[in-house]
């Protein structure tokens, strides 16, 4: 995943994040800050996920993230 990509949708993701790893606080996310790199350690940390683990874990959140966003955003036409 392209860092700059999660840090710009860090304030999207940041609310889902704490039901996704309940053990993160609001203190933590603040700490994390958006960050990529800062994050894994984070989910290291707390988790004891290896730094490859913590990183294809975030990768994959926000893609279920991002599809449910798009599929919310998908206009529907009306069938006649």
């Amino acid at each position: 995943m392209n860092k700059d990509v999660f840090e710009g949708k860090w304030k999207q993701i940041r609310g889902e994040a704490k039901g996704w790893w309940g053990e993160l606080t609001d203190d933590d996310l603040d700490r994390a800050g958006g960050k990529f790199e800062a994050f894994t350690g984070l989910l290291q940390e707390k988790y004891g996920y290896t730094r490859q683990y913590a990183s294809d874990e975030i990768e994959k959140r926000v893609k279920e993230h991002e599809t449910r966003m798009n599929s919310k955003t998908q206009p529907t036409i009306p069938v006649r």
